[in-house]
């Protein structure tokens, strides 16, 4: 959700956010696991080493929250999915507000917290736990690409595994 260019260099620890996000993708595509990407009007384009990876165009919307945008909802609906992994930014604003709308849709939300992040690091940590105490499950990236992935010895596994490899050279899970 709302990786864009404009804001990106003021996001904490956006290098290693953009690290997981370009892992949960990859193995989302080679999961076939659909994917959902969003901007911000007015915020530029999604950073392109994540608009590159991403199968469809993003969404482009005026809310903060996904939830209240009929496109969003509408794509939501029609992959017929009760499970939503969220990541992106800002976790206190865009991300909470998406978040709790679809916890009150009845949908399981699995919130990526490495993969997410704010401008200030306290703004992040408190909508972390509100969104916890209303019903998201925190998760981090390697342990959601595991869950998805389901078993070793596939040939999806061996992608995967390759995706995790890279991802690890990558971020040192600096982003508390």
């Amino acid at each position: 959700m709302d990786v864009q260019d404009r804001l990106i260099d003021t996001i904490a620890e956006h290098e290693a956010m953009i690290h997981n996000i370009q892992a949960l993708i990859k193995a989302a595509v080679v999961l076939q696991v659909p994917i959902i990407a969003t901007e911000q009007e007015k915020l530029g384009d999604t950073v392109p080493e994540l608009k590159a990876l991403i199968p469809d165009p993003p969404i482009r919307k005026l809310t903060f929250g996904g939830c209240d945008s009929l496109e969003f909802m509408t794509k939501l609906n029609t992959i017929r999915r009760k499970t939503v992994i969220m990541c992106g930014i800002e976790t206190h604003i865009c991300i909470i507000q998406t978040v709790l709308d679809l916890l009150l849709g009845h949908y399981r939300v699995l919130l990526v917290k490495d993969a997410t992040s704010s401008h200030a690091p306290v703004d992040r940590e408190a909508a972390l736990r509100r969104m916890e105490a209303a019903g998201a499950e925190i998760t981090t990236t390697e342990a959601i690409i595991y869950e998805l992935t389901e078993k070793a010895g596939t040939d999806e596994f061996r992608k995967i595994l390759d995706i995790v490899k890279e991802r690890r050279t990558h971020v040192s899970d600096h982003i508390p």
